[in-house]
């Protein structure tokens, strides 16, 4: 099946029968934000950015089955976000760069500049049905 042109260089590239271009950087982000885009790998990204966990650890803070834990850590070493180290039969996870941790804190920061943005409208609404 013929992939579908994405951006105008892609289908310039189809039209003149050149290889397309590379992913644009915008289609590499969209594709890192989809990878962050379920609730145990943002967890298990949260605990590794306090640090180094081993997989049993993880388990009661995330609260999944391990066959489910160890499909989303899969997820995240096929991404380069994590990495391993093993210790005996233990398996250890780790950020493979400060930079991710960093991105989650912001990403609290965002939420709960939101979240609070939404709490003083709903109080405004409140006061004004009253």
């Amino acid at each position: 099946m013929d992939q579908v042109p994405r951006t105008r260089a892609d289908k310039t590239a189809k039209a003149s029968g050149t290889a397309p271009l590379d992913p644009p950087l915008y289609q590499l982000k969209a594709e890192f934000f989809k990878t962050l885009g379920h609730p145990v790998r943002i967890r298990v990204l949260e605990l590794l950015s306090i640090r180094e966990h081993a997989v049993a650890e993880m388990l009661p803070e995330v609260g999944v089955e391990p066959a489910a834990l160890s499909q989303q850590l899969a997820v995240l070493r096929k991404a380069n976000l994590v990495v391993t180290r093993r210790e005996g039969s233990t398996v250890y996870y780790r950020l493979t760069s400060d930079d991710i941790a960093e991105l989650m804190r912001v990403a609290r920061g965002i939420l709960t500049g939101v979240l609070q943005g939404q709490a003083e409208l709903l109080a405004g609404l409140r006061a004004a049905s009253r």
